[in-house]
């Protein structure tokens, strides 16, 4: 696993420290830079080992950035970050965790009230403190108080885009150890929930120590928790990796008990009691008063265990996928043999949300196009951000921009000449009425609209729901996007009906978006399942700025899956005909 991303972390600190004391300018060149090397292909460590040449070769990384980052991977530190948080010794990412708290915010309270911690951040909301600092008052100090409890809360789990990589690098190196017959993750990581507490692992062997030896030895991990004789802890990239060993006949039973969730055990635990049968993390046992002469078995007995295959069958259930197990008709419904044939990430055909340099992405279109051809896709989307309300930066595009981008997207197309079908659309901006903020007209020579909320993302449940409702009968509107706004972690967003919305979806013929940033997941597993209820159609798509981000789009497959999600859900899972057919 390289360390881009522990570097680029370092350096949007960096931007957030300086930001906080009123530097301008520097912080926006270190956080491009902090993109460009997280993005980058190459560890930053094996860059580093040949200077800062090497490094700076990374775009937008100048010479004074790349000075930094060989100092770090050399010395583990940066002296003048430390200067920094020594000047500022706040915990920047939890304060800034609070929604519409950013480093200027921060920096300003440190000076007048000298609060580094959320604790403090919370006692001074309450005693009315923070309403007296100049530029403050008390509407903006009841917001912090009302989202201290939610950046709190935020900081206890793990956003499952950074600790998924942690886990593929575990396993992937816990798989190459003598000894591991299997390996496999469980807990809510495996049943990809959008936040985890700790990374789960599941070992199948017949030792112990050796493998306990390899795994606190495991190149990744920082520091040792704790190691004894079966199980290890550690922490890595500031995620918590806990491993247990099993021996292989237990692994199934094992893996099926420690995957989850608890409600889903306890149904499927019943299940077994009905039969007269004891299902636990070691097997699934015969625990009747009587011998069964017929099926060859004793009282005790081992029935099922190896595998949770096994298990399943041997409670007459079909194999039930980790994502459905949250005890909402999944137990039933195997019982029936009546699961859905959930969508696989090779079923996906095209990606229909993306971004270039023409509006905050960070690669040109063609390049774009390149990536998504390389994947194997049938057709690519360039929706690049429309003009409107909470679009930062002034990177959107005007009417004349987007006509403008539509010949350059064929431009593009035909240089790269792929043989992959290339789409040009945006990604509009829907206000707060509902109302798409670009003209129909122009809307209306687009191949495919986009259309997400940016801003006014703490609106009541109601007013929401009719926004969005009012957005997705826009007659030009194809795809509604991330329907909430929410950032996992960072921000609630709205909180739609989508029952409601999703009924008007399937009337007119609108796809809901799963965005599959790893930092929204929006629409989440229980949105999905009221689009696929509702007969509503659902678009798997990463919102992607890079190339490297067109990966996330497991993430986005999971999710749906969540929602039981099934290929014929998912618009682009379609063959292009069927697409543009979908979209006329």
């Amino acid at each position: 696993m390289s360390r881009n991303d522990e570097v680029a972390s370092l350096l949007e600190e960096f931007a957030d420290r300086l930001e906080a004391t009123g530097v301008e300018y520097k912080p926006s060149a270190y956080r491009r830079a902090a993109e460009n090397v997280r993005e980058h292909p190459t560890p930053i460590e094996d860059l580093a080992v040949d200077g800062e040449d090497a490094v700076a070769e990374i775009d937008r990384v100048g010479d004074a950035i790349a000075a930094k980052v060989v100092e770090y991977v050399e010395t583990g530190e940066i002296a003048e970050l430390e200067a920094l948080r020594e000047e500022l010794p706040v915990d920047m990412a939890a304060l800034t965790a609070i929604e519409g708290v950013g480093p200027k915010t921060v920096g300003t309270l440190y000076e007048a009230l000298e609060i580094t911690t959320l604790d403090e951040m919370e006692a001074a909301a309450e005693a009315g403190e923070i309403r007296e600092v100049k530029g403050f008052g008390a509407r903006t100090e009841e917001s912090i108080l009302e989202n201290v409890p939610f950046a709190r809360e935020s900081r206890k789990r793990t956003r499952l885009g950074d600790a998924r990589p942690v886990a593929d690098d575990a396993l992937a190196y816990l798989a190459d150890v003598d000894g591991v017959s299997r390996v496999e993750v469980c807990g809510s990581i495996r049943r990809w929930k959008d936040t985890i507490g700790d990374v789960d692992l599941l070992v199948a062997s017949d030792e112990r120590e050796p493998i306990v030896d390899a795994f606190v030895d495991w190149p990744a991990a920082d520091a040792t928790i704790e190691a004894g004789t079966g199980k290890a802890s550690v922490r890595a990239d500031g995620t918590r990796v806990d491993l247990r060993i099993v021996d292989d006949v237990e692994f199934g039973a094992a893996l099926q008990y420690f995957t989850g969730s608890k409600a889903h055990n306890v149904a499927v635990r019943n299940r077994a009691i009905d039969r007269g049968l004891k299902l636990n993390e070691y097997g699934l046992f015969d625990v009747r008063d009587v011998a069964d002469p017929d099926a060859g078995r004793r009282v005790g007995d081992r029935v099922a265990g190896e595998t949770e295959e096994g298990v399943y069958d041997a409670l007459d259930m079909a194999f039930v996928p980790p994502e459905l197990r949250e005890d909402a008709g999944e137990v039933a419904a195997a019982a029936a043999d009546d699961l859905p044939d959930l969508v696989d990430g090779a079923d996906l055909r095209g990606d229909l949300h993306t971004h270039t340099d023409w509006s905050d992405g960070g690669f040109a279109i063609a390049e774009m196009i390149a990536a998504a051809a390389e994947r194997g896709y049938e057709y690519h989307a360039v929706t690049d951000h429309a003009a409107g309300p909470g679009v930062f930066g002034n990177v959107g595009l005007d009417e004349d921009e987007i006509v403008e981008q539509a010949a350059a997207v064929a431009e593009a197309a035909d240089a790269v000449d792929a043989g992959i079908e290339v789409l040009h659309g945006i990604e509009a901006n829907i206000d707060t009425d509902g109302g798409i903020t670009t003209d129909d007209a122009t809307l209306a020579d687009l191949d495919i609209v986009v259309a997400s909320p940016h801003s006014a993302l703490d609106a009541e449940a109601d007013a929401a729901t009719e926004r969005l409702v009012r957005a997705v009968e826009h007659p030009e509107v194809d795809v509604l996007g991330h329907p909430t706004g929410r950032l996992i972690n960072e921000r609630r967003g709205l909180d739609p009906d989508m029952e409601a919305v999703s009924a008007a979806a399937a009337r007119e013929g609108v796809a809901i978006e799963v965005n599959a940033n790893p930092a929204r997941l929006d629409a989440d597993g229980s949105a999905v399942r009221a689009a696929v209820d509702a007969g509503a159609t659902i678009a798997v798509n990463t919102d992607a700025h890079t190339p490297r981000e067109l990966d996330n789009a497991r993430y986005g497959v999971h999710t749906a899956r969540r929602g039981w999600a099934e290929a014929a859900d998912v618009l682009n899972t379609y063959s292009a005909d069927d697409l543009r057919e979908f979209l006329a």
